[in-house]
């Protein structure tokens, strides 16, 4: 019989271990249990290093609301932040670096905008935490047939959300597309989180010409902030600029990887 390695992630430390003991009662299922992002992705590291890797992360939908003291916080997900805190951000890092571990979003209450979100960052299912053991492992033994499951009353909501999101990201691309290549490297450093003179160190450009280069993309983008200017073109798909590689007597520095 082919077993299916499940792990748990919530902070809430008696779910998690009710729902992994009710898992592993299973006689296909292993199960283990994680309390944080930064804990789970040791917990995968670890599987996949002794050759027993994951098939499938269970995450609570509010994870991190409990460092945080109220509801967690919801940025773009970050798959290369290894702070990782909230659920959605975790999907996404485990997308980005584990592919082939399915992601199923734990939620105590239907949020059609959460659970877009959870399916864009990469999330194969959402379901209720209140749901049977048995719903919860037809969804376990569905994703990993590549099934999407969501709840029918979900559905509207989220292709709703899904739709909007998509509009804003054709928007956010045609503005892009209206800078110049120029303009575009710069933004593609802004989104790298470098500051004025980084930017000019690593263009050749002098930082007048920067803040001019920057003054033109936040016009053309028609925001006014450099964050704003950021999180547009992340909607757009542009990327950070890449770290540049200098050697210096045989040692390897990266540089352009810090706000200056």
């Amino acid at each position: 019989m082919a077993r299916i390695r499940v792990l748990v992630v919530d902070d809430h430390r008696i779910f998690a271990e009710s729902l992994a003991a009710a898992l592993a009662a299973e006689p296909d299922v292993d199960v283990a249990a994680a309390g944080s992002g930064p804990a789970a992705l040791r917990a995968l590291e670890r599987g996949a290093a002794e050759a027993r890797p994951y098939d499938v992360i269970l995450v609570d939908a509010e994870l991190g609301a409990l460092a945080t003291g109220g509801a967690p916080a919801l940025p773009a997900p970050r798959p290369d932040d290894p702070a990782l805190v909230d659920g959605i951000s975790l999907v996404a890092g485990v997308r980005a670096t584990r592919p082939a571990v399915r992601s199923v979003v734990l939620a105590e209450k239907d949020d059609p905008r959460c659970a877009a979100r959870a399916l864009q960052a990469g999330a194969s299912g959402w379901v209720a935490k209140d749901c049977s053991l048995q719903r919860l492992l037809t969804v376990i033994r569905g994703v990993l047939r590549d099934e999407t499951h969501l709840p029918p009353a979900l559905l509207t909501g989220v292709l709703r959300e899904l739709t909007a999101t998509r509009k804003h990201r054709t928007e956010s691309e045609q503005l892009v597309e209206s800078l110049t290549p120029r303009e575009r490297e710069v933004l593609r450093c802004m989104v790298a989180g470098l500051g004025r003179k980084a930017v000019a160190e690593r263009l050749f450009l002098s930082p007048h010409t920067v803040r001019t280069h920057m003054q033109n993309v936040l016009g053309k983008l028609g925001v006014h902030s450099t964050l704003a200017a950021v999180a547009l073109a992340r909607r757009a798909g542009v990327g950070p600029a890449e770290p540049v590689t200098v050697r210096l007597a045989g040692d390897v520095v990266e540089r352009g990887s810090q706000l200056a």
